[in-house]
């Protein structure tokens, strides 16, 4: 009988690396969140290794007292991999590897795997691999070895991987075909938008950094039943749901792709069609993990990702999330949790935990209060010939009174202000 391969026993070991210089205020914190993300794509950590430079060596990233320093840890801990907190330039990766004599990875390789082992839809997978190909286009000479599919592990995953062992050209013939079939998905987002707004639907884009809990309150809220896991990235492709409030108004809701530190600019780039989503919403709701020591910096990530982005005059309404998770951190008396601030760049502000259900109705009141700002009081009596009309108030808008008169059906209800005008004249 042919003997079993304990798989286990192949996992990646990898030791971070990060360079801490005088503009990088929080290097630990930000390893942290490399440990993490690398944890996501199915490594091991063995070792964290930070040097304190006045700026990052432009050959080989760390200087020559850490990288023998590095060498030596890779043997005592039998690791298989280093990956550095910064993306690195096609000669530091490949003079790195050659110094250390073993697979170097950056902060954007671990992201693309990630990304690349999430992906589900048509539009997600080729997001990933444009990006993963602009990625490795500039780093093919350096990156050798690890291109290789034997290898395995962190940076082969993805629909891109049998492209990456081709030639420059054939990359840039691919990143060309992509880039067109990307322009495909787009024109049918683009029609999927223009019959929403035809329907007079306000939309609402839930975004935040990554981990936040988007995807659970999109399900607390509408009951979509999309994966929401305790993990970085768990949500890549977005997902759009009807939810009908409870004075009958509705609001399409779409959870998007979570943000983080260091978010490579060719990243962004790939994946501007699926952050559209934000741009094309008239109410932003930022979800903020209340309970990380962290949050002032996420929710500073965000904000400058969702100006980079062009996503401004927005009403915006912060959501501050996992407030039980907050509360039990207090009562132990954790000195990293924050307390929670007032948002003062936001138009609203609301308190609640998405896993439990709490503040879900002070949410609802603001969601209310928002469309209803958007909307025209309209007072007008119908002529029986014109009943129809009322079908339309209430598909459309928010019926508040109707009452049967002799000279036709009194109406007072709220409605949307391109709609009012029509109604009005009639």
């Amino acid at each position: 009988m042919a003997e079993l391969i304990d798989l286990s026993e192949l996992q990646e070991k990898v030791i971070l690396v990060a360079v801490s210089t005088a503009e990088e205020e929080d290097t630990p914190a930000s390893l942290d969140e490399l440990e993490e993300l690398a944890s996501t794509a199915g490594a091991v950590t063995v070792a964290r290794i930070i040097q304190n430079r006045e700026k990052v060596h432009p050959g080989t990233y760390l200087g020559k007292g850490k990288i023998d320093e590095v060498r030596e840890l890779l043997w005592d801990t039998r690791a298989t991999g280093v990956i550095c907190d910064d993306e690195l330039s096609p000669a530091q990766l490949r003079n790195l590897e050659d110094a250390l004599d073993t697979k170097v990875m950056d902060r954007t390789m671990v992201i693309l795997d990630i990304f690349a082992s999430r992906a589900s839809t048509r539009e997600g997978k080729i997001q990933v691999e444009l990006a993963q190909l602009k990625y490795r286009a500039v780093r093919l000479v350096g990156m050798r070895n690890s291109l290789s599919r034997l290898g395995g592990g962190i940076g082969t995953r993805g629909p891109g991987e049998k492209k990456l062992e081709t030639d420059r050209r054939l990359i840039h013939q691919r990143i060309g075909q992509l880039k067109e079939e990307l322009a495909d998905v787009k024109r049918h987002r683009e029609v999927t938008r223009q019959q929403r707004e035809k329907n007079f639907a306000l939309s609402a884009a839930i975004v935040g950094y990554t981990n936040a809990g988007k995807s659970t309150l999109l399900n607390r809220l509408t009951g979509a039943g999309i994966l929401a896991e305790d993990k970085l990235f768990a949500t890549l492709d977005p997902t759009t749901r009807s939810y009908t409030l409870e004075d009958g108004q509705q609001i399409l809701l779409t959870d998007t792709v979570g943000f983080i530190r260091k978010l490579p600019h060719h990243l962004i780039e790939a994946f501007k069609s699926t952050l559209e989503e934000a741009r094309y919403s008239d109410i932003v709701l930022h979800v903020v993990d209340c309970s990380n020591p962290q949050m002032d910096m996420q929710m500073h990530v965000v904000k400058e990702t969702l100006k980079e982005l062009e996503i401004v005059d927005k009403t915006i309404v912060t959501v501050f999330n996992k407030v039980d998770r907050f509360r039990e951190l207090e009562a132990m008396g954790d000195s990293s949790v924050m307390q929670i601030p007032r948002d003062f760049s936001s138009d609203y502000q609301v308190r609640i935990s998405a896993r439990t259900g709490e503040g879900m109705e002070e949410l609802q009141k603001v969601l209310q209060a928002i469309i209803r700002s958007r909307r025209i009081l309209l007072e007008k009596v119908f002529p029986y010939s014109r009943a129809g009309r009322i079908q339309t108030i209430r598909k459309y808008g928010q019926l508040l009174e109707e009452e049967y008169q002799e000279d036709g059906i009194a109406v007072k209800a709220y409605v949307p202000a391109e709609l009012f005008g029509k109604l009005y004249s009639d």
